[in-house]
């Protein structure tokens, strides 16, 4: 500690999520006689929903500010010191202080902590080719992105957008664009779309979203992006074909922000996330923490790190933080990896391992596929629902569900993920109970349907 200071120093690297619920937590446990905060933002913005931008730039979100959890003035009101469009670029553990850069005035300055918070978040995949960096070429992961997409769509004549990838925010993206009345292409490396799932339930997703009318071209590279005279984008091009754009969207996915981390010779795992312990102090640094979407995370189910970027684990792990600087005590143990999206009104969701996913961990398993309904087959607005469950050969122990359907299917995901947080096995998930009315289920919820045909092919090959 600095003997200088008569008070503790708190610094935070990043004003979103996890870096801000971190600074609340401890301000709630420690007031300002105690303890200093100083949060650093390289953006406009802070404490808001990432996962929300979507949803803005297609429309059902009609002002940016519902986004704003919580305002920087907040913040201040709370005697956090809060200072935006300031981007810190460098850190000295050694010397415990971090330097950082005033992006309006270009003015540079080292402010020294007792106890540091990264929370950097993570960057957009933007591919190394030509054009990638074209005016009308869109990474979206902040408000700012966000805002800066939006005002090339308002300012562009044309009405043609390639979404280049087919994740959750190139498949979210690709209908926001739809409902501003554009023709969308997206183009895919893989063979179907979301490949957080399975092929074959991909195939479900792939056959909704041309229902919308995006035109979907799987299997293809992108190689590089050409521009007019004015240096905007006018194209994509694959290995084998060239589609016209006005604007492009990349939806390829991101990585964790850690370059200040490496820099300063802190541990990163095998995808470029900080490592840290349950409490998510940063491994071998008493004095400094780090959470969001910058680290990666223990996947309990296979037992290894994963790299899950999710406002969901962000605002836990700021909570464990703020915790623990705060003078208390909190853990934050694992995820399960689930995760919910949709395209119209088709809901995807997923939660453990896909069938690659336990292969490549030694995992031997079963699979099982089933077709259900959302409601009792008899009841008004019964809609079909598909569930894949994974289980582990001999054990039976719950590997993994992916749902796909519409309304009532996504959340019906929770289930699963609480079962395999449990540990349980499917045979044990046969006799969970479970609410029923036929608005809501069937008799048989398709989980446990799902379920009690995973047990019998378990017990089967045993």
């Amino acid at each position: 500690m600095n003997m200088s200071r008569t008070r503790e120093r708190l610094v935070v690297i990043g004003g979103d999520a996890a870096g801000m619920s971190a600074a609340s937590q401890a301000r709630r446990l420690k007031g300002p006689d105690e303890l200093e905060i100083v949060a650093f933002e390289r953006g406009h913005f802070t404490s808001y929903s990432a996962c929300g931008i979507p949803y803005w730039v297609g429309g059902d979100v009609t002002d940016r500010d519902q986004l704003i959890a919580r305002t920087p003035e907040e913040h201040r009101a709370r005697d956090i010191d809060l200072r935006l469009r300031t981007e810190v670029t460098e850190l000295d553990p050694d010397g415990q202080r971090v330097r950082a850069r005033d992006l309006e005035s270009g003015e540079e300055s080292w402010t020294s902590y007792d106890r540091l918070v990264i929370a950097t978040g993570a960057r957009p995949i933007r591919p190394d080719m030509p054009g990638a960096d074209a005016a009308g070429v869109h990474g979206v992961q902040t408000l700012d992105d966000g805002q800066a997409l939006l005002d090339t769509l308002e300012g562009t004549r044309g009405r043609r957008a390639v979404v280049v990838g087919a994740g959750y925010i190139g498949v979210e993206m690709a209908e926001a664009l739809i409902k501003r009345g554009y023709e969308v292409t997206v183009v895919n490396r893989g063979s179907e779309p979301m490949s957080t799932l399975d092929p074959d339930m991909g195939r479900l997703v792939h056959d909704a979203m041309e229902g919308l009318g995006i035109t979907m071209v799987n299997d293809a590279e992108v190689t590089k992006i050409l521009t007019g005279e004015d240096g905007r984008v006018r194209a994509v091009v694959t290995q084998d074909r060239e589609f016209p754009a006005d604007v492009v969207v990349l939806g390829i996915g991101v990585r964790p922000e850690t370059a200040l981390a490496k820099a300063a010779g802190l541990p990163l795992g095998p995808h470029g996330g900080l490592l840290t312990d349950r409490s998510m102090r940063v491994r071998g640094h008493e004095d400094i923490w780090s959470g969001g979407d910058c680290v990666e995370v223990l996947d309990l189910v296979s037992g290894q790190e994963r790299h899950i970027p999710l406002g969901t684990h962000a605002n836990k792990h700021g909570q464990v933080i703020g915790t623990n600087v705060g003078g208390g005590y909190a853990t934050f143990p694992g995820v399960v990896g689930t995760a919910v999206s949709k395209v119209c009104d088709l809901e995807i969701a997923r939660t453990g391992l896909r069938e690659k996913d336990a292969h490549r961990v030694g995992l031997r398993f079963e699979a099982v596929t089933i077709e259900s309904t959302s409601r009792a087959g008899y009841y008004p607005n019964a809609s079909p629902m598909t569930v894949k469950m994974l289980a582990e050969r001999r054990t039976g122990r719950l590997l993994g569900v992916q749902i796909v359907g519409r309304e009532g299917a996504g959340k019906r995901v929770d289930i699963a993920a609480v079962a395999l947080t449990a540990g349980m096995t499917v045979e044990q998930m046969t006799a969970l109970d479970l609410g029923y009315a036929p608005p809501f289920s069937p008799v048989w919820d398709p989980v446990l349907v799902a379920a009690r045909k995973a047990a019998a092919k378990v017990r089967g090959s045993s």
